[in-house]
């Protein structure tokens, strides 16, 4: 025993001298003050006690102990002496950060002031090696603001006064979502947000850059709140952390149906003074990347700006194999080879505004403008009757060019209880984007260069807007230690615009002639608003938040003629409807956790899933068209999980979830004729959207995260689910008469590994792989997500996915200098064995079956450099605005670079 009290002594005074040389390597010299590390601040206003009016000219004074080399004693020293503001202001900066504090002020014609003050900086337990983060939770302690100090003729002792900071885990479980730090992700360098995606757990990427959270297609946002970005016009280099929010509180949306919300949380000015840095790199198809980022921080401004421009190419290669088994039945089997060349470019910046120790004031915005050319080359060989009929060639080119604007101006009031707070934010969004493209196709006789009819040449011209705005105010107030009441209000406005032009090629005039059958121009416009309420406590161990959110929508579609003018239009209206949310916390022990919440989303069909009109850009293998009559779905979810920190840097984290679905939005393939060629006889397929019955997700998920040794860390995810599908309400035509759709349920998995290895003189790995079985196709694509350039109509009730596996790795260097300056070398190969093909199987019974195999951009080699440089000055490490609350989600101060 004795042994041991010894030993844990040892350890603490070890611990204490490796964070004081770590505290001091981290400022400049001459700044820090050394081992006294003096870059504290209090600061806080004077007022009258009985007015509440500020009390200026106030003396305020603190008193701290210092050693006397002369005298071997301690001894009490005046540490900083200042006269309050007109306003009653007043600030004491760079102070020491251990020990206790003597405070007074004095005014004319009021008693003095005093009262004991520390930071509270606590040491963990066992050790600062059992807190990682412990350096940068210290930095944010050492900057404390009083609040209001009232001065009258009794004194006011406040006592000592002690702040204590969470504990963040490296993998954090958080009362409603999961983060997960990617910033040191080496595989998805120089790349963008869809790459970062495919190293997240629980999240699925496939190779078209579609992203689905447990088989279902998630909300994302940026910095807590909506987006027009999509994620693959999201550069990596500028994502700080990822927050997976599966079952989302009554704070978030209520849409977004069964699949969650991925939270991209974007860099933010962290380091007080000036740092920056530039990028630039290639890949092997000869692409360029580069681009930079700066962040100034004086005075009362913090400026930032970040930038990036990427060079992109994607190729594509594909098959498809359909039996029809109508009268006659036949064959059809096509390849596609595309390939996309294309470039976008990216700038964000702003600045915040500190007016004084309370207020702050941001203003910030984003640019993003990009274009892509892409060529398909289709061979089609039909038969019929298993005799080889005709062969078709297709040839299809088409430009794309976007452009997106975003701006946000945030204000946020600190009240003077600490943690009480008010925001208000304004969001807009705004994109464009125009194509062109021609689909030609020859058909010829059966191994000929005989053409059997005169090609269908095909041109569609279309254009579109949308504008996004969100008005947003957010409270919350720590009623006590250990109860928080959150509040908010929120409206979003959505204006979308379209046009589609259909043209097709007159043999005998030698022009393009419009088809206004298929041809179409329309606008919506949505309105959701929306007021939430949460409450967190805790009694003992016991962790709880209780939360209710009322919402309200309308929905307002407008079809428009050629002149512009309104043709017909259609409005739902959506009732106030409440959604409830339920999250409860059980702490076992100082590491484990047990939770179990429930949530009720719903699911809004959008315009695309409405309108009923077919989209011919994948035309003749499928052709795509709403449905005006669907009904919005509704999602009852929970969850229950377990939480082990069983070891420093170590967590485990096991989930039971389960969701039901009524009027599941999902979609399906019918046969009927070709409109855009109406003098055949043939028919095509069309895929359109329906409400199954319902649908019924449950699983289990592992995840792992641990350091196997010194040098090598590993992260494990394993989701274990069944996903049912029952779509027996859904009668289809087989050209024989009805047939109802049958329940489609699957027993799938899909494992992900992540592997870092740091080795000496600044080199690390990073390999990677993932790993999903047979799965049924992902329920709905209305949540969001990426958009890739070769998209493929999907269907679900009717259909799945086969098995697929991938291994991606990348390997660093980094060099570290003095004056905070360093870079770093990147090389990664994604898809390295030329695995990741994307293959799936989807039928109706008595009409066809279909195979799709794709493969999409595999071993890409990338070599990336990047160069950071900066001056951390600790002097301007002084306001309370600056810091991040564990769940603020990053809306906090919309800064900027690193």
């Amino acid at each position: 025993m004795k042994f041991t009290k010894t030993m844990r002594k040892i350890t603490l005074t070890f611990s204490f001298i490796i964070v004081v040389v770590m505290a001091y390597s981290q400022f400049p010299a001459g700044r820090a003050g050394g081992q006294n590390m003096n870059i504290g601040h209090f600061y806080g206003k004077l007022v009258d006690a009985k007015s509440n009016k500020p009390v200026a000219d106030a003396t305020v004074q603190l008193i701290g102990n210092k050693f006397d080399t002369a005298t071997k004693k301690i001894k009490e020293v005046i540490l900083a002496t200042v006269l309050a503001k007109p306003n009653g202001d007043f600030s004491l900066e760079n102070l020491p950060v251990f020990g206790t504090f003597k405070f007074s002020a004095t005014a004319l014609g009021y008693k003095s002031l005093s009262q004991n003050l520390s930071f509270g900086i606590k040491f963990p337990s066992g050790g600062v090696a059992q807190d990682p983060n412990f350096m940068q939770q210290m930095l944010n302690m050492v900057d404390k603001d009083l609040g209001n100090l009232k001065m009258e003729s009794e004194s006011n002792d406040l006592g000592n006064v002690t702040v204590s900071a969470p504990v963040k885990q490296q993998f954090e479980m958080g009362i409603d979502r999961k983060i997960f730090n990617v910033d040191k992700n080496l595989e998805s360098t120089g790349q963008t947000a869809t790459e970062v995606m495919k190293n997240i757990p629980s999240v699925n990427v496939d190779i078209d850059g579609n992203v689905t959270l447990r088989n279902a297609t998630p909300t994302i946002f940026i910095d807590d709140r909506p987006t027009t970005l999509t994620l693959d016009q999201i550069p990596a280099d500028i994502i700080d952390k990822i927050e997976i929010i599966t079952n989302p509180s009554a704070k978030y949306d209520a849409s977004g149906g069964n699949a969650g919300i991925i939270n991209i949380i974007l860099k933010k000015n962290k380091k007080i003074g000036y740092n920056g840095g530039i990028r630039a790199g290639a890949d092997s198809y000869g692409k360029l990347n580069g681009g930079g980022d700066f962040n100034l921080r004086q005075g009362k401004f913090n400026a930032f700006v970040n930038f990036s421009y990427n060079q992109r190419k994607f190729k594509s290669d594909g098959t498809t194999n359909q039996n029809n088994f109508f009268n006659p039945p036949s064959n059809v089997y096509s390849t596609q080879n595309a390939v996309n060349n294309g470039e976008f470019k990216f700038i964000r910046g702003g600045f915040d505004y500190l007016a004084d120790n309370r207020n702050t004031i941001t203003i910030a915005g984003n640019y993003v403008k990009g274009q892509f050319n892409a060529n398909t080359n289709l061979n089609l060989d039909s038969t019929i009757n298993s005799i080889y009929a005709a062969n078709n060639q297709g040839l299809s080119t088409a430009y794309r060019e976007f452009q997106n604007t975003g701006a946000q101006l945030g204000y946020k009031h600190n009240f003077t209880k600490n943690g009480e707070n008010l925001t208000a934010d304004l969001n807009y969004n705004a994109s464009t984007n125009n194509s062109n493209s021609n689909n030609n196709i020859y058909t010829y006789f059966p191994n000929t260069s005989t053409q059997k009819q005169p090609p269908l040449l095909q041109q569609t011209l279309t254009d579109g807007s949308q504008k996004y705005y969100t008005i947003q105010s957010d409270y919350e107030n720590p009623i006590s230690d250990n109860k928080k009441l959150e509040a908010g209000v929120r409206a979003a406005i959505r204006d979308f615009g379209n046009n589609s032009t259909q043209l097709k090629y007159n043999n005998r005039t030698g022009n393009y002639d419009k088809l206004p059958g298929i041809s179409n121009s329309y606008k919506f416009n949505d309105q959701v608003y929306a007021a939430y309420v949460n409450f967190k406590g805790k009694v003992n161990k016991l962790g709880y938040q209780v939360g209710l959110r009322a919402e309200s929508s309308t929905y307002t579609g407008t079809l428009l003629n050629s002149n512009g003018a309104d043709s017909a239009n259609f409005s739902v209206k959506y009732p106030i409807s409440l959604f409830p949310s339920a999250f409860l916390t059980y702490k076992l022990t100082d590491k484990q956790d047990l939770q179990i919440n429930y949530s009720r989303r719903v699911n809004r069909p959008n315009f695309f899933q409405l309108i009923p009109f077919p989209n011919y850009s994948n035309y003749p293998v499928s052709v795509s068209v709403g449905n005006p009559g669907l009904n919005p779905e509704f999602t009852n979810s929970m969850e229950f999980s377990y939480n082990n920190a069983y070891k420093p840097k170590a967590n485990f984290l096991a989930t039971v979830y389960f969701k039901y679905s009524t009027n599941l939005i999902t979609q399906y393939i019918y046969r009927g004729k070709d409109q855009l060629n109406p003098n055949t006889s043939d028919s095509i397929y069309y895929s359109t959207y329906i409400n199954a019955n319902s649908a019924v997700t449950y699983g289990l998920e592992l995840t792992n995260n641990m350091p196997v040794n010194k040098w090598w860390d590993l992260l494990l995810n394993l989701n274990l689910f069944n996903s049912k599908i029952n779509a027996g309400n859904v009668n289809a035509n087989n050209g024989n008469g009805e047939v109802s759709l049958a329940t489609n349920s699957i027993l799938s998995y899909f494992a992900k590994m992540n592997n870092n290895f740091k080795f000496g003189k600044g080199y690390s790995l990073q390999i990677s792989g993932n790993y999903q079985s047979k799965t049924v196709l992902p329920q709905n694509n209305s949540g969001g997500g990426g958009r890739g350039p070769f998209n493929q109509v999907q269907t679900t009730a009717q259909g799945y996915l086969l098995p697929r596996w991938s291994i991606d790795a990348a390997v660093r260097k980094d060099w570290t200098w003095k004056k905070g300056q360093s870079a770093s070398l990147t090389l990664g190969m994604n898809d390295i064995f030329r695995t990741n093909y994307q293959a799936s199987y989807s039928e109706q019974t008595g009409l066809f079956n279909q195979d799709n195999r794709r493969i999409s951009n595999p071993q890409i080699v990338r070599l990336t450099f990047s160069y950071r440089f900066g001056k951390f000055d600790a002097s301007l490490f002084k306001r309370k605005n600056l810091k991040s609350t564990p769940d603020s989600g990053g809306m906090d101060m919309m800064g900027g670079g690193n």
